[in-house]
């Protein structure tokens, strides 16, 4: 199975922890230039990518640093590799939650020295806890909205800019052969996750670590997704779920939610016809774009600790050039740091320049208190409501107590 980037931003947790790498580490005496560093990356799912981490590896000349490709359920792979010392000295990963708190990764804050700024807060965020940085961000990834700019036109309608606009728009543009909207086969729970909260002014988790969406707003805008569903204007049973924009470009869907990596196939098959637009707005909130990013950090149980933070803020901070060319020549993918993204010509026109503008402006990211029990009474509570009609006060209610419990949990931790 290969894993993409856009993982990170879909729901998934796997199981199992394999072997499919073997048992070499990379690890070995200090030799040569420096001492052997061993570097993990998930299994991408873009030709070259793989070519290119070991090029970038190839090129340090600090450390010797062997790259492992890791097919199979890298998260679980990774949690399970940090507990041993056999395991990688920089990976790519959150980090966890639970893996800061158990002290299984480095501070790595001053590795941003001078340059913390540049870097898009809306990722750098879930990777600082008690106000220190745990892991470097490598790219950012985002979902989008996208409008075939000619259907629109033709019927009239205005790119929604507020959530009820995006409802009354999906109804006009569904007829006998195309839906108004496609937010994948489940109706857009799991594409959409939190992202509607946001869009309402409310938060997963708030800054002082309090459940964000306990507010009668959220049950308003969850109500409105399930109107999506009901009233026939959400395309359902695509041949290709939401991360494929094939529903959209084979005009099966006037607007569809997918991701930035799409962007290419959409430009190619559609030209300049269509745009993009982040979630709209509700109530008195915000438009939201939910941004995602793996982050380089470096095992606490390295025996080349210093070497291997050096490889990564020599790869994540100083090769800008490799920032660049990993983000955007093998897929399709918005740099971490600002200047880079502001700065590179694939990015500096049309729907590409205004995808870098609307993540910066309206990017948010998932909460890094936010732990796998929350996102699952969530998830459970947003398909109910979405797809059978549950009424979204009670159900949030619910998960409401759940989340709480779950913060006060994690928050005891030391």
């Amino acid at each position: 199975m290969t894993i993409s980037r856009r993982a990170l931003l879909a729901a998934g947790a796997g199981a199992g922890l394999l072997t499919a790498c073997g048992s070499d580490t990379g690890r070995g005496d200090d030799t040569g230039a420096g001492p052997r560093l061993s570097q993990w990356y998930h299994q991408y799912g873009e030709t070259g990518t793989e070519q290119a981490v070991e090029r970038y590896a190839a090129a340090y000349r600090k450390a010797g640093v062997s790259v492992q490709w890791r097919p199979g359920n890298y998260d679980q792979q990774t949690a399970a590799a940090l507990l041993t010392g056999s395991g990688p000295d920089v990976f790519e990963g959150g980090p966890t939650l639970d893996q800061i708190q158990s002290g299984q990764v480095v501070d790595l804050s001053h590795l941003l020295d001078g340059v913390k700024d540049d870097f898009n807060p809306a990722v750098l965020t879930p990777k600082t806890y008690d106000g220190r940085i745990w892991g470097i961000p490598q790219v950012i990834d985002t979902q989008l909205l996208y409008y075939r700019r000619s259907v629109l036109g033709d019927a009239a309608v205005e790119p929604p800019d507020t959530l009820d606009a995006l409802v009354d728009a999906a109804g006009r543009l569904t007829t006998k052969k195309v839906k108004g909207l496609f937010l994948g086969n489940d109706g857009g729970a799991g594409a959409l996750g939190a992202t509607p909260l946001y869009a309402a002014g409310l938060r997963l988790v708030t800054e002082d670590g309090r459940v964000g969406f306990d507010d009668p707003a959220a049950a308003r805008t969850l109500a409105r997704l399930h109107r999506l569903y009901a009233d026939g204007s959400l395309l359902l049973g695509a041949p290709a779920d939401w991360p494929d924009p094939s529903a959209f470009v084979q005009g099966l869907t006037a607007m569809q939610w997918s991701g930035l990596w799409a962007l290419p196939q959409v430009r190619r098959e559609l030209g300049d016809d269509f745009g993009v637009l982040p979630f709209p707005e509700d109530g008195s909130g915000a438009p939201v774009v939910p941004v995602g990013a793996y982050g380089a950090a470096v095992s606490a149980r390295s025996a080349h600790r210093a070497a291997a933070e050096d490889f990564v803020k020599w790869l994540w901070v100083e090769r800008t050039d490799y920032q660049e060319d990993f983000a955007l020549s093998y897929g399709f993918h918005i740099p971490a740091r600002v200047s880079l993204a502001k700065n590179a010509d694939r990015l500096k026109t049309g729907a590409a320049a205004e995808a870098v503008r609307l993540t910066t402006e309206h990017g948010y990211a998932q909460a890094l208190l936010w732990t796998p029990a929350a996102q699952t009474a969530y998830q459970d509570a947003l398909n109910r409501i979405i797809r059978s009609g549950a009424n979204p006060e009670s159900e949030l209610r619910a998960v409401v107590g759940k989340v709480s419990a779950e913060l006060d949990r994690v928050k005891r931790k030391p």
